[in-house]
């Protein structure tokens, strides 16, 4: 399980920030992973849910928003005069003289990708969630394992040590030593098990139909090798995309908002009698913005574009420096997480066996002992750990590069 990184440091740390990245994931086992059962899961997330039925509602008013400004006008009058009757009707239609249809049919569409791009980083962002949530669970496991066995070590070594004091091998010390041990271990299998059975509510809350034996996940979790720099993955994150269509948004407003200060006419055209006489009219009108010109108005949609412009930048720069980071921090964990193996090496189980041969022997005295099983210990946790964070960290660094998607395609495959 490695990463292995081409990179030029400079590249990285410049103002452009050129991190975009080739993801090769390597499956270990053979089976594809159910990443399309994990997709279905999330989308079946209540958050999710809602997300998407907002998304629909800005597609819904997108779409109003392409439609025709103004409505013909249907208008009628009668009145009685004398013995005549007096009755007109006619139709009106104000004109989009300026074509402002045609700003907001721009507006439009920009907002349909500043949706499109928030919904794609929720749902990224709630699968990563529940990637984690699955690492967490692995490790909790593991982690109770370990202690579940501890304790049963520390149990057996109980009754070996009530047996040599009875043979008057070991002294009151040794048992008393052995009996606070394991105390001391019983407390630490409740709080792994309650660890665990927090993991498994956590995930279950993300992934509604997931079960212990469901395997979504191998074991080792993903396998991120052969990754490159390009200038592509920063430009194309959602989050950025979706605040660069929030700034086009507030620009077509801007741009709205000042062609609203420009009135439109209204033209009609009616037909009647009066009397004896037929009348034919048409009618022309025009709002005069004298009292009011709305220029405010369009002075504080353009300070609003430019706030969202400032805004976009900030995202950017925000998501730059966080690929940044959560790559060094993936770089460090991988490293030490190595490390950790080439150390243990198989002597997890090798060490245990040696440390009981010795202390039946005589070779260590029990104090030191029950200090090598609990070192031991803290050393497998601590591999668990390490490893748990090395998956984690890569889980993030997906999401931070907004390549989560592409990371479970590749890795659905057989």
């Amino acid at each position: 399980m490695k990463i292995f990184f081409q990179k030029n440091i400079g590249a990285v740390l410049c103002v452009g920030m050129s991190l975009a990245m080739l993801i090769n994931i390597q499956r270990v086992n053979a089976q594809p992973t159910s990443t399309s059962w994990l997709s279905m899961q999330v989308n079946k997330h209540p958050d999710i849910i809602a997300a998407k039925e907002e998304m629909n509602a800005v597609f819904s008013n997108a779409e109003g928003n392409k439609q025709p400004l103004y409505n013909p006008e249907l208008e009628t009058g009668y009145e009685r005069e004398g013995d005549g009757n007096n009755y007109s009707i006619g139709v009106s239609q104000t004109i989009d003289w300026w074509d402002k249809r045609e700003t907001k049919e721009q507006q439009a569409n920009f907002s349909l990708t500043q949706a499109s791009k928030h919904f794609d980083f929720l749902v990224q962002e709630k699968t990563a969630q529940a990637l984690q949530a699955l690492v967490t669970w692995q490790a909790a496991k593991k982690q109770a394992v370990i202690a579940q066995e501890q304790e049963k070590q520390l149990e057996t070594l109980l009754d070996l040590v009530k047996e040599r004091q009875k043979a008057g091998d070991l002294g009151q010390v040794d048992a008393e030593l052995t009996f606070l041990s394991l105390s001391q271990m019983l407390n630490v299998t409740a709080k792994a098990q309650v660890q665990l059975k927090q993991a498994e509510a956590q995930t279950k809350e993300l992934l509604r139909d997931w079960t212990p034996n469901k395997e979504v996940l191998p074991a080792q979790g993903l396998t991120i090798t052969n990754i490159q720099i390009s200038p592509q993955w920063l430009e194309q994150h959602p989050l950025v995309l979706a605040a660069k269509a929030q700034w086009q948004i507030t620009k077509s407003e801007a741009q709205l908002a000042l062609l609203e200060t420009k009135a439109d006419p209204t033209i009609g055209m009616n037909i009647g009698k009066n009397q004896r006489e037929n009348v034919l009219g048409v009618t022309f009108s025009m709002p005069l913005n004298i009292r009011n010109n709305f220029s405010a108005q369009a002075r504080a949609a353009n300070q609003q574009a430019l706030a969202a412009e400032a805004n976009f930048r900030s995202v950017m720069r925000k998501q730059q420096f966080a690929i940044q980071s959560s790559t060094d921090t993936l770089v460090t964990y991988q490293k030490s997480y190595q490390r950790w193996q080439q150390l243990m090496g198989g002597r997890g189980k090798r060490s245990g066996d040696l440390l009981q041969k010795q202390w039946q022997s005589g070779d260590v005295s029990t104090t030191e002992y029950l200090l090598a099983l609990q070192q031991r210990a803290e050393g497998l946790n601590a591999g668990i750990e390490l490893q748990s964070q090395f998956q984690l960290n890569q889980i993030n660094w997906l999401l931070q590069v907004g390549q989560i998607k592409a990371a479970l395609q590749q890795l659905s495959q057989p």
